[in-house]
């Protein structure tokens, strides 16, 4: 894994932990993240509400969108191909993700 992009639905800042009813899912998700950067992953977040060029340039989430519309949403790319969409991923997705991410490197 070199690269994970997530597309966030609308929210109201751009890690949506924010506001009085916070989904527990999204600070433990930015949590996943932050693991998978210091692992060297180059991670990229949008936030629809923040970033929507983000959206439309990038083929595979435009063509999802119009499909679905925003229920798609929040999409997660990995190295280019939509791994999770309509829902973050669980904790043992995204266990395997950092394992993956921060095992050493084959020769």
């Amino acid at each position: 894994m070199k690269k994970i992009q997530v597309f966030d639905p609308p929210m109201c800042c751009p890690t949506g932990v924010c506001g009085p009813d916070v989904d527990p899912t999204l600070p433990w998700f930015a949590g996943v993240l932050s693991q998978l950067a210091e692992a060297g992953v180059d991670v990229e977040r949008y936030n629809l509400a923040q970033e929507p060029m983000a959206f439309v340039r990038n083929a595979a989430v435009k063509a999802l969108l119009d499909q679905h519309g925003t229920e798609a949403l929040p999409a997660i790319l990995i190295d280019g191909e939509i791994v999770c969409q309509g829902a973050y991923p669980d904790k043992a997705v995204a266990a395997t993700w950092i394992a993956t991410a921060t095992q050493p490197a084959q020769a």
